[in-house]
C-alpha cells in the first residue's frame, strides 16, 4: 500500500467523535458506517501497530510504525511480531491462527527513473495442473531468535567472477579426468562434489569450497573410480554388451601395463583379460546376458587390482581441484571485499533467547547500491542483462520472485535492488547445476503440486527444507544460498536451521553425503524438542548398496512410518521448472522413492500418519495423473505398501490397492 493508492487518516484510539459529533471515549468509529471497530490489544500497539482508515477502500487497515508494514486485516500477535513467551507458542501453534500477509508495496523498475510499475498478477494460474505454488501458507516452523548472517551482500559484478570461475574450475576438472585417466567427467560429479563439500566448508564463498576436513572428497573419488577403467552405461542390445566388455579388458589391460602395479596384480588382470579376449574371438552365438554375466566376472576380477593402482591419480584430482577452488575462493573474496570497502556493518539487533516464527535470513552488512540490469520480455520468458550476460525465467516465475520479494526483503521499498538480485539468484543456480542440456534439473527436482497440497491438508506441512525461491511450493523454505535467497524468502541452508516446532517436508538433492548429515540433524532436533516437530522425508530407494542415509532413518528411533513408491509410477517437477516450457514440466522418476516420517512424540499425537491419511497422501498422485490427462488405470494394479522393518511408534504394515499410472501431459 502506498501514499500514491491511499489517503489514510489516522484513528485516535482514545477519543474519537460520536454520531453526534460529540467527542467521547471508546471504540473508534469507521467514518462511512459509524460502526465501532474492535480495539486494539496493548501489546500490538507497543508493537507498533495503530489502526488508519484508508479513504479509497472505504475500511480501516492497520499499520506498523517500527516496519512499515500494512495489512487490511487486525494483526496476530507472534506472525508479525516476535512471540513473547512459550505460552503464545503453544496458544497459536495449537489454535492455527491465519495471517495476512502484509500488503505488497508496488514494484518501481530501476531501468528507468519514474517509470510506470509493471504490472503484477498472483503468480498463479487458473488452468488445472498449472499452479506451482501457494504462497498464502503460514509458517507453523517456530525458531530461536538468532542474529543477521555475515554473508557478504550479492552483487553483479561479483557473480559474474563467481560464474568465470566456476567454469574455469569445471574446466580443470574435465581435463584432469581426460589427461590422468582417458575418461570424461562422470555426469553430475562436479555438481554433486559442489552438494558434498558445503556440508563440510567453513570457507567464506556461498559456492565454492575452500575450508573442508578430508580435502579429498569422497563423492568425486567414488564417481571417478566407478568410471575407472571405462564408463560402463546401460545396455540395450546385445552388440553393445559385446563391445562393451571388449572395451574393458582392453582398458584394464593397457592401464595395468602402464601404471605401478604388483607382478600379482599385473598378472591376474593381464590373464583374464587375454582369457576375456580369447573367448570374445570363439564364441560368436552369446546372448546379451552372457556377455554382461562375463562383465561382471571380469569386474570381480580386475577391479581391485586396477582401483589400487587408479588410487593415488584419482586422490591427485580431488586434492587438485580442492586446492584450485580454495585460490579461486580467495580471489573472490578479496574483490568482494574492496567492492564493499565503503559499506560499514550495521550494528546486529539485540538477539534475544525467545522463540519467533521463523523469518527470513537477514544479511548484516548493507548492500551497496546495485549496477542497472535491464529488463525485457519475450512473449512469456522475461530476460535480464547485465555486461552482456543474460539469465532467462518465465514470465509466471519472474512474478512469483516479485511476490516473494515482497514478502521477505526489508531494505528495498521501491524495488531498485530487485533486478540486480533476481539476475544474482538466477545466475548463481545457473552457474551451481552447470550449462550442459538437462545438467542439474534432477538434484533440483520437487514434488508434484497436489501432494504438497495433501501434505499441507493431512499433515500441516508449511515448509521445505530443500528448495530454492525458483521452485519452492510454500513461500517459507531453506536452501543453499543465504546471501542470494534470504531477500526471496529462504531462511538459510537447512543444516544451519534449527526449528523448534513445525511440520515440514525434506526432499534433498540426492547426495549421499548430504542426505546423511540431513539424518543426523533431523534426529539432533527431534531429541532436543519437547513441542510437536515433524518431518516427512522423500529420497531415492537405493538398496544396492543400502545407503547409510536411508538405513539411519529406517532402523531411528523417531520412525513413525515408511511407504515406497515404485519407479517409473511417479514423477517430479524438474529442476528447471522456472525457464522449461510446459511438456518438460515433469519426469518420470527412475528409481523407487521412500517417504519417511521422522516426528518426535508430541509431533506424532499432532500429525500422526494415520491410514486415512496416508491414503490421501497417496490419491494426491492419482489426482495429478487425472490433472494431467493420463490414461486411466492399468489392468494390473500396482501396490504401495510401507516397509515392514520395525521402529518407535510403527503403525501396522498397510497395503494400499491403489493404481495410478502418471505420464508427462501431452498438451
Amino acid at each position: 500500500m502506498t501514499s500514491e493508492n491511499h489517503t489514510t487518516v489516522k484513528v485516535d484510539t482514545s477519543m474519537v467523535m460520536s454520531p453526534t459529533g460529540s467527542a467521547t471515549q471508546g471504540s473508534p468509529v469507521s467514518p462511512s458506517t459509524s460502526k465501532p471497530m474492535p480495539e486494539l490489544p496493548d501489546e500490538l500497539v507497543q508493537a507498533g501497530w495503530s489502526k488508519c482508515w484508508s479513504k479509497r477502500e472505504n475500511r480501516p487497515y492497520w499499520f506498523n510504525r517500527f516496519t512499515n508494514q500494512s495489512l487490511w486485516e487486525m494483526p496476530v500477535l507472534g506472525q508479525h511480531d516476535v512471540i513473547v513467551s512459550e505460552k503464545w507458542v503453544l496458544l497459536f501453534i495449537e489454535v492455527g491462527i491465519p495471517v495476512t500477509p502484509t500488503t505488497p508495496i508496488v514494484p518501481i523498475s530501476p531501468i528507468t527513473p519514474g517509470a510506470k510499475p509493471w504490472n503484477s498478477t498472483t503468480g498463479t494460474e487458473d488452468k488445472p495442473g498449472q499452479i506451482y505454488w501457494d504462497l498464502d501458507v503460514q509458517t507453523n516452523a517456530v525458531i530461536r531468535e538468532r542474529p543477521p548472517a555475515n554473508h557478504l551482500p550479492p552483487h553483479p559484478e561479483m557473480e559474474l567472477q563467481r560464474a568465470h570461475l566456476t567454469t574455469k574450475l569445471r574446466q580443470h576438472y574435465h581435463e584432469l579426468c581426460y589427461q590422468r585417466e582417458g575418461i570424461e567427467p562422470p555426469r553430475e560429479s562436479f555438481n554433486r562434489w559442489l552438494l558434498e563439500r558445503k556440508v563440510l566448508d567453513k570457507g567464506p564463498d556461498p559456492l565454492l569450497p575452500s575450508e573442508c576436513d578430508p580435502i579429498i572428497s569422497p563423492s568425486m573419488f567414488r564417481e571417478v573410480m566407478n568410471d575407472i577403467p571405462i564408463r560402463l552405461s546401460r545396455i540395450k542390445y546385445k552388440e553393445e554388451a559385446r563391445k562393451l566388455l571388449f572395451k574393458y579388458a582392453e582398458a584394464a589391460k593397457k592401464m595395468i601395463d602402464s601404471r605401478n602395479a604388483t607382478p600379482d596384480s599385473r598378472k591376474v588382470v593381464k590373464w583374464n583379460a587375454e582369457d576375456t579376449m580369447n573367448w570374445l574371438r570363439r564364441d560368436h552365438s552369446a546372448s546379451k546376458e552372457d556377455y554382461m554375466e562375463r562383465l561382471e566376472h571380469l569386474r570381480k576380477q580386475c577391479g581391485p587390482h586396477v582401483a589400487a593402482v587408479a588410487k593415488d591419480s584419482v586422490e591427485g584430482i580431488c586434492t587438485k581441484i580442492y586446492h584450485i577452488s580454495a585460490e579461486y575462493v580467495r580471489r573472490i573474496h578479496q574483490a568482494h571485499k574492496t567492492l564493499l570497502k565503503d559499506c560499514n556493518v550495521s550494528e546486529a539487533a539485540d538477539v534475544q533467547d525467545r522463540l519467533v516464527y521463523c523469518y527470513p535470513i537477514r544479511l548484516a552488512l548493507p548492500s551497496p547500491a546495485q549496477p542497472r540490469v535491464e529488463l525485457h520480455f519475450e512473449n512469456d520468458i522475461a530476460c535480464l542483462r547485465y555486461k552482456g550476460e543474460m539469465v532467462k525465467v518465465n514470465r509466471s516465475y519472474f512474478t512469483k520472485l516479485e511476490l516473494l520479494y515482497r514478502y521477505s526483503s526489508i531494505d528495498d521499498p521501491r524495488f531498485e535492488k530487485f533486478l540486480s538480485r533476481v539476475w544474482c539468484l538466477i545466475k548463481r543456480y545457473l552457474v551451481m547445476f552447470g550449462a550442459g542440456v538437462n545438467e542439474g534439473t534432477g538434484l533440483q527436482g520437487a514434488l508434484p503440486v497436489p501432494v504438497f497440497e495433501a501434505l499441507n491438508k493431512q499433515f500441516g506441512v508449511t515448509f521445505e527444507c530443500f528448495a530454492s525461491p525458483l521452485n519452492s511450493y510454500f513461500k517459507q523454505f531453506c536452501s543453499a544460498f543465504p546471501d542470494t535467497d534470504g531477500f526471496f524468502g529462504s531462511r538459510g541452508p537447512f543444516l544451519n536451521f534449527s526449528p523448534a516446532s513445525g511440520s515440514f517436508e525434506a526432499n534433498p538433492p540426492f547426495s549421499e553425503e548430504l542426505m546423511d548429515a540431513m539424518v543426523t540433524h533431523f534426529e539432533k532436533l527431534l531429541e532436543k524438542s519437547s513441542e510437536p516437530l515433524s518431518f516427512i522425508i522423500f529420497v531415492p530407494e537405493w538398496r544396492d548398496p543400502l545407503t547409510p542415509a536411508l538405513h539411519r532413518m529406517e532402523t531411528s528411533a523417531f520412525r513413525r512410518h515408511q511407504m515406497s513408491v515404485p519407479a517409473f509410477e511417479h514423477e517430479y517437477r524438474s529442476g528447471s521448472q522456472h525457464i522449461c516450457k510446459k511438456e518438460e514440466m515433469y519426469y518420470k522418476a527412475v528409481h523407487g522413492t521412500v517417504v519417511i516420517f521422522l516426528q518426535n512424540a508430541a509431533g506424532f499425537a499432532k500429525w500422526e500418519p494415520t491410514p486415512e491419511r496416508i491414503q490421501e497422501l497417496l490419491a494426491a498422485y492419482q489426482v495429478y495423473r487425472r490433472a494431467l490427462g493420463s490414461p486411466g488405470p492399468s489392468s494390473a494394479p500396482t501396490t504401495l505398501s510401507p516397509a515392514s522393518a520395525g521402529g518407535s511408534g510403527d503403525k501396522d504394515s498397510i497395503h494400499y490397492p491403489t493404481s495410478f499410472k502418471i505420464r508427462k501431459s501431452t498438451k
